[in-house]
């Protein structure tokens, strides 16, 4: 009878095989397997077919014996410092859709912010044989690129920008949104400003943009108070308590994050100062939030989808064989202006 094909061996269960859904299913074992492995190459009946068959027998197939025959494991890694922040998870959701689309499976790695760890991970996923791997910024261990080098896998490096990455590259220049910034808000007017600031590497590249600008237009001190990571409201608050603690004129915050902005503004508002009239405030990532805040938040948009459909792309493109025109690809960025500045 469809859809009981568990034998009993010696009292015990013995899984389905590709053979049992090959009958379940009516087609040979030869098109049950290409259409697991390679359904990009099977009429989508055939696929639909197959895989109503898998779930009526309960299969699960050995990808790594697949992959031995095909030299491929079908696995992409994606390693990213924190699942707990907005920035990345519209890029990760975006890698997943995209990744599955194109025949291919997505391998989740959490790095924190430390080079040394971030290779630790990278070394113990590669021993699992992933077909590609994308990794979060562009700056890490000689030791690991060592090891990403000697691997001769496709390679993405996402979330920033230079000439020369370790194999391609979807991203964007954090020093030009810093640059970009620091002229927008000195033309407004604004003189004595504050940073409020995370201590990531990427977030430090934005800081050195906003510094290189204001040091040429102005003499005044800037104030800079730095957070642990992560960003997250309450730390906006107390970093805001801080600088205003050490400087009490200041016209404009220039925040890291727009979590950390969402804070400075609660606490700038419970203190009886109007934004934008007493203070500008200015975040970083256009988070879902920040357009309906009260005030909304002026801050600097990034296609956070676009780059996770992007890198999947490359990455799958390379490792079937088509070639890639531009190995690195600058999405760019846009400033919003809003009713914080």
């Amino acid at each position: 009878m469809k859809g009981k094909n568990i034998q009993q061996t010696n009292g015990k269960a013995k899984p389905p095989t590709l053979e049992d859904v090959a009958r379940e299913a009516g087609l040979s074992a030869m098109t049950v397997s290409r259409a697991l492995n390679n359904p990009q190459l099977v009429r989508a009946v055939t696929v639909a077919k197959v895989k109503k068959a898998v779930a009526a027998t309960g299969y699960i197939p050995n990808l790594l014996a697949g992959g031995l025959a095909s030299k491929r494991s079908k696995l992409i890694a994606v390693v990213v410092p924190q699942i707990n922040n907005s920035m990345f998870v519209d890029s990760v959701q975006a890698l997943s859709d995209q990744l599955a689309k194109r025949g291919f499976h997505m391998l989740l790695c959490v790095s924190g912010y430390t080079e040394d760890v971030e290779a630790e991970i990278v070394s113990a996923v590669l021993s699992r044989r992933p077909d590609g791997i994308v990794l979060t910024g562009i700056k890490h261990s000689a030791q690991m690129k060592r090891i990403l080098l000697s691997s001769e896998i496709p390679i993405v490096e996402i979330w920033d920008l230079t000439p020369t990455p370790l194999d391609m590259l979807v991203g964007f220049s954090h020093e030009k949104i810093g640059n970009k910034i620091a002229e927008y808000l000195y033309k407004k007017g604004c003189r004595k400003f504050g940073l409020l600031w995370t201590e990531d590497q990427r977030a430090s590249v934005r800081k050195k943009g906003v510094l290189d600008i204001l040091q040429q237009y102005t003499e005044n001190e800037i104030s800079t108070v730095t957070v642990p990571l992560p960003a997250t409201l309450s730390w906006g608050r107390d970093g805001l308590s801080h600088l205003l603690h050490s400087e009490k004129e200041l016209d404009a915050i220039i925040c890291s994050s727009d979590t950390l902005a969402q804070g400075a503004i609660i606490e700038a508002t419970s203190r009886g100062l109007r934004i934008p009239e007493d203070m500008a405030v200015m975040g970083f990532g256009d988070l879902d939030f920040s357009k309906h805040n009260v005030p909304s938040i002026s801050t600097v948009k990034v296609d956070r989808w676009r780059v996770g459909i992007d890198a999947a792309n490359m990455l799958a493109d390379k490792i079937e064989g088509i070639q890639i025109h531009d190995a690195i690809i600058d999405i760019g960025f846009e400033l919003m202006e809003r009713e914080s500045t």
